[in-house]
């Protein structure tokens, strides 16, 4: 039996503040805690926004992995992706975010953990702003190197603020995709890049010859994958002979389906890449054609791990554990095929005999351990519970198995977030429409039994998603939860982590089964705790979840809320047909939008029907940059609110996506979403501290006589 021990910068909570919106936004951010060879030390980034300076700051420090004990080791906002070196424990290599001598372009660095200031020099100079650093240090001492960037289709490094505007700003496409996510597709594509830093002068590091696109000698590949690829999207093996990267599958249609590979090809880009799992490939499984992510070498580099779905048209498909062998066999192996858990990331242990998987499971996302020979039936079985896993390293000692410390908790050290604590949660399962389904409680600070507080019914977004025993700066629940109300966030139908059926289960049937389980989980809350408000309760969702909030507006339920806020939700059937992403729609209803319109139709908010029920005071937010839900359905909802007589109002941020990221965008979403609800539910009646309209920070357009 192996052990190990794992390394997490948590935010385990306890203490009794409320938190606030501007608190949370505020609040230092971290990163991921990088340990060193030894184990000994670990790099972790923070970075904090000012309300006061309207800006941000970052800097680096390390944390003794024994004392927890933090020191800064720089604050230079120019240092970006500091990596440790090999088997050095205190050789670093990082990003200077600037170049001297090329606009646009990024320097790598080389420095010292223990004389970081006086030790760092430039090793190379580099034409385009690289990221995604990924190094692999030789034998021989060489440090090979993986970064990406944008590139033109001959293979250069595409650099922004060397290009000249061009005269006209016409765009033309010959095929679908014309738009993602929040951006127009240009004709420039994401790329791998590969390079080498050799000691020359003085035992310095320097660059040996230029960058080598990995990517761009075949057509229609790209690598990372946007909008949300990353490093992750490709790896370097530890002895720098191999690059993985993965890529949607070259001869398809992008918009409608999922389908991508895994590529392999030299470090040196002396041959082609290859599809290790393309439809050619001699050891790809039968069957399996869904998107591929998340490829990792083994230790010895002899093989590559990464994670695959089966089918070709569903982004929610449950990912399957494969294993590649390099050499002229080429196998595939499939292991824990049977599980019936959707692994998000993966990594090797030391010995190369165990992975390690970060998997969503019964609303946490847990640690489990597989053997790399595990068969179809094998169970892999998780060494941390409560919380989300978001990042994780093996160490190289091992006293014992799971998690044995806490090293820094984020409600110890920020004064803003003292008002957390693991005793403002619980969980709780009801009887839905056809399962059981769970539920998060969330209870505001002071938390009173023998008091009443309204009810605030979360509904998340997907559909395939979930809520889960996890920490955002989007849609935080102790924040809702803090301005007076008890927050309930169900996991209905659709929901992920508890098992392929209920997931799948919403596949056609987006107003059916969750809306049902939405219903029977207000009636179990009403007639369960008496310290749950429902007569003055109040409802909110972001994407489907703002589908469910309009879907409710003109059904049964939607008469149980004193408010609505729908945060980017679709509202006419027929405009499903605008997204971007066209596999999206023609998987959940079951074929394509000619040949299947009653499936379309058959959950439309906007039904006559509906509209006709539509009565409760309803706040909707629309980002114009939101290509997935564009902002027409948003206002086409406002338009019959409006007519109808309906309370209702209409937040628009012209430079946001599907989300709202920006700090002072996010204090005024706070602001309106709060103060909304807060308005009809009461709470700005009981709470003085609570956020009010009358607070609203930014003009607000009326023209009604």
């Amino acid at each position: 039996m192996w052990t190990v021990q794992w390394l997490a910068l948590g935010s385990v909570l306890g203490s009794a503040i409320a938190l606030t919106p501007e608190q949370l936004i505020s609040a230092p951010r971290r990163g991921n805690a990088i340990p060193n060879p030894s184990g000994k030390v670990a790099l972790f980034s923070t970075s904090q926004y000012s309300f006061d300076t309207h800006s941000s700051s970052s800097w680096w420090s390390l944390i003794d992995i024994r004392s927890g004990e933090t020191a800064q080791l720089t604050n230079d906002s120019n240092v970006s992706e500091l990596t440790w070196l090999g088997s050095s424990d205190s050789g670093l290599l990082y990003i200077n975010s600037t170049n001297a001598d090329i606009p646009g372009g990024v320097e790598l660095w080389i420095a010292d953990a223990n004389n970081f200031a006086n030790s760092r020099y430039k090793a190379a100079s580099l034409a385009a702003p690289f990221s995604g650093l990924k190094p692999a240090v030789t034998k021989s001492g060489d440090i090979k190197f993986l970064v990406y960037a944008q590139s033109y289709g001959n293979g250069t490094a595409y650099n922004e603020e060397l290009v000249s505007t061009p005269l006209s700003s016409a765009r033309i496409y010959d095929s679908i995709y014309a738009r993602h996510w929040d951006s127009w597709l240009p004709t420039t594509f994401n790329a791998v890049f590969s390079g080498t830093l050799k000691k020359k002068a003085a035992k310095r590091y320097a660059l040996a010859g230029p960058l080598k696109n990995l990517v761009s000698n075949i057509k229609n590949l790209e690598s990372p994958y946007p909008p949300f690829g990353g490093s992750s999207d490709y790896d370097i093996s530890p002895n720098g002979k191999w690059a993985a990267f993965k890529s949607k599958a070259p001869e398809l249609p992008r918009a409608n389906n999922t389908a991508s590979y895994i590529y392999l090809v030299p470090h040196d880009g002396s041959k082609e890449a290859e599809a290790i799992n393309g439809p050619g490939s001699p050891g790809t499984p039968e069957g399996v054609k869904g998107d591929s992510s998340s490829p990792v070498f083994s230790p010895d580099s002899k093989h590559i791990a990464y994670l695959q779905m089966t089918d070709i048209s569903y982004e929610a498909d449950r990912r399957t554990v494969y294993v590649y062998k390099i050499g002229s066999d080429k196998t595939i192996s499939t292991l824990a095929k049977d599980w019936d858990r959707s692994p998000d990331t993966i990594k090797w242990t030391a010995d190369g005999e165990t992975l390690v998987l970060a998997t969503e499971d019964l609303g946490r996302e847990r640690l489990f351990t597989l053997p790399v020979d595990a068969e179809d039936d094998y169970k892999p079985s998780n060494f941390t519970d409560s919380g989300s896993a978001t990042a994780f390293y093996s160490l190289p000692e091992c006293p014992k198995k799971g998690v044995t410390g806490t090293l820094l908790s984020a409600n110890e050290v920020d004064p803003g977030l003292k008002g957390l604590s693991s005793k403002d949660f619980d969980e709780f399962y009801y009887e839905g429409n056809w399962t059981d389904i769970h539920a998060w409680i969330i209870y505001p600070t002071g938390f009173d039994k023998s008091k009443s507080y309204p009810l605030l019914y979360y509904i998340h977004g997907g559909p395939q998603g979930s809520w889960a025993d996890s920490w955002s700066t989007r849609w935080n629940y102790k924040v809702w939860a803090d301005q007076g109300y008890v927050v309930v966030a169900p996991n209905p139908t659709g929901s992920t982590g508890f098992g392929d059926k209920l997931t799948d289960a919403i596949q056609n049937n987006w107003g059916s089964y969750p809306y049902d389980d939405l219903v029977k989980g207000w009636e179990y809350v009403r007639d369960t705790f008496d310290f749950i408000d429902t007569d003055n309760g109040v409802a909110a969702g972001a994407s489907y979840g703002g589908f469910m909030v309009n879907w409710i507006q003109g059904n049964p339920l939607g008469r149980k809320f004193k408010a609505l806020v729908s945060h980017d939700g679709t509202f006419v059937a027929d405009s499903k047909i605008s997204t971007d992403e066209l596999w999206f729609i023609e998987h959940d209803f079951n074929g394509t939008f000619w040949a299947n319109r009653d499936n379309y139709r058959r959950w439309d908010p906007s039904a006559p029907e509906h509209i006709l029920q539509f009565d409760t005071p309803m706040l909707l937010i629309h980002s114009s940059k939101d290509y997935r839900l564009p902002v027409s359905d948003g206002l086409a909802l406002f338009n019959v609110l409006q007519e109808r007589g309906v309370p209702s109002r209409f937040l628009n941020f012209p430079d946001e996506n599907h989300w709202v990221v920006n700090q002072e965008n996010s204090l005024v979403w706070h602001q309106q979403v709060l103060g909304w609800i807060n308005r009809y539910s009461g709470v700005g009646e009981k709470n003085p501290n609570a956020v009010s309209l009358d607070d609203t920070i930014v003009p607000v357009v009326d023209f009604n006589p």
